[in-house]
C-alpha cells in the first residue's frame, strides 16, 4: 500500500474524496492536513473531525490543522456551494473529538516527507498554502516526495471563479506559484478533466441504497446540497472534482496525461508556457470506469450486511 498524505479543505466533494480514499486498499492514508479554502480552517478542522468520527478509518490517520489563510491575500471561500459549514449545513452532526492543535500541517508534511521520501504520495485537494509553507520550511525534505497529485487549475477550459481561473488556484496564487516552481513530480487534475467526472443524483442514491445505515444516510444528506446547486447551475449532476484526484493517485490510467509547462497568473490562472514541462495535466478521462470505481468504494457495507447478503 502506498503511504498517502491528503491536504484538504472539506467541502462536500472533499468529504466524498476522503471516504473514497479510506475504502481503497491500494493506499494507506497516514496523514490528513487541513487548509482554509472552501471554508475557513476552523470549519475544515470540524468537518475532518466529523468525518473521522463517522467513518472511523483504521488505523486512524494523523490529523493536523493547517493554514488559516492564503500567503498574501484575504481568504475567499466557496460557501455558496458547500454551505456555511462546508457540509451542507446539516443541523444534526454528532459531537466529534476536535483535532489537536499540535503538530500543525507544515510539521506533519515535512516529517512525512522525511519518513517516506519517494514512497509518499501527497494528494492536495484545496489551495496549496500548506505545501508552499512546507517548502519554505524544508525544501530538501519536500523535494523527496515521490508524487504530488493536486486538484486545481483550468488549462484549456473556462474557470469556475473567473473566466480563466479555478477556485483552488485563485484562492492562493502565490502558494501555487511556489509549488509549481519547486521541481516536484506534479500531477495536476484540472477542471479540464473533472468537468467530465459528473455523477448523476440517481447513481448516488442507488449506490447508497445498497448499504443502508448511518454512513449512507449521512452521505446522502450532505451530498444533496451539491446536487441541488449543480442542478440549479444547469449541470446534469455533481462534478467529482476531488474524488477524481484521489482516483488518479490510485490508478493513473483512468485519465490521459499531457506533460506541459504551466505558469500561474496573478488571479491563479494556469497558463501554458514555453519551456520544459513542470507538471502533467489530466485531460480526457475514462468516465464510466472512474464512476464505477468511485461508487463501488464510497459506502462499504457493514460486516453484518455483507454476511447476510
Amino acid at each position: 500500500m502506498t503511504p498517502v498524505l491528503i491536504d484538504t479543505d472539506p467541502g462536500i466533494d472533499d468529504a466524498l474524496a476522503l471516504l473514497f480514499a479510506w475504502s481503497s486498499p491500494e493506499i494507506r492514508v497516514e496523514f490528513i492536513t487541513t487548509v482554509a479554502g472552501n471554508v475557513p480552517v476552523a470549519a475544515a478542522n470540524t468537518n475532518l473531525a466529523r468525518l473521522l468520527a463517522l467513518r472511523r478509518p483504521a488505523p486512524r490517520p494523523v490529523a493536523a490543522p493547517g493554514a488559516a489563510g492564503p500567503l498574501a491575500r484575504a481568504l475567499n471561500t466557496a460557501t455558496r456551494y458547500h454551505g456555511e459549514d462546508g457540509l451542507g449545513d446539516l443541523p444534526d452532526w454528532p459531537a466529534a473529538e476536535p483535532l489537536k492543535e499540535s503538530p500543525g500541517a507544515v510539521s506533519v508534511m515535512v516529517d512525512a516527507a522525511r519518513r517516506y521520501g519517494r514512497e509518499l504520495t501527497l494528494i492536495a485537494l484545496g489551495p496549496l498554502t500548506n505545501m508552499a509553507l512546507a517548502l519554505k520550511e524544508n525544501a530538501a525534505a519536500m523535494g523527496q516526495i515521490g508524487r504530488v497529485v493536486a486538484m486545481g487549475g483550468a488549462v484549456d477550459v473556462p474557470g469556475n471563479v473567473t473566466p480563466t481561473a479555478e477556485f483552488n488556484m485563485n484562492v492562493d496564487p502565490e502558494a501555487a506559484h511556489r509549488v509549481f516552481a519547486a521541481g516536484l513530480p506534479l500531477d495536476i487534475v484540472p477542471l479540464d478533466a473533472t468537468r467530465q467526472a459528473v455523477l448523476p443524483r440517481a447513481g448516488m442514491r442507488a449506490t447508497l441504497a445498497r448499504s443502508p445505515g448511518p454512513l449512507a444516510g449521512r452521505i446522502q444528506a450532505f451530498s444533496e446540497r451539491g446536487f441541488r446547486i449543480s442542478h440549479a447551475d444547469g449541470e446534469a449532476g455533481m462534478a467529482l472534482h476531488d474524488p477524481l484526484a484521489v482516483a488518479v493517485a490510485i490508478d493513473p490510467s483512468l485519465v490521459k496525461w499531457e506533460a506541459v509547462r504551466l505558469a500561474i497568473g496573478p488571479d491563479g490562472e494556469t497558463q501554458r508556457a514555453s519551456g520544459a514541462p513542470n507538471c502533467r495535466i489530466a485531460k480526457g478521462i475514462d468516465r464510466d470506469r472512474f464512476i464505477g470505481f468511485f461508487l463501488d468504494r464510497l459506502c462499504p457495507a457493514t460486516p453484518e450486511r455483507r454476511a447476510s447478503s
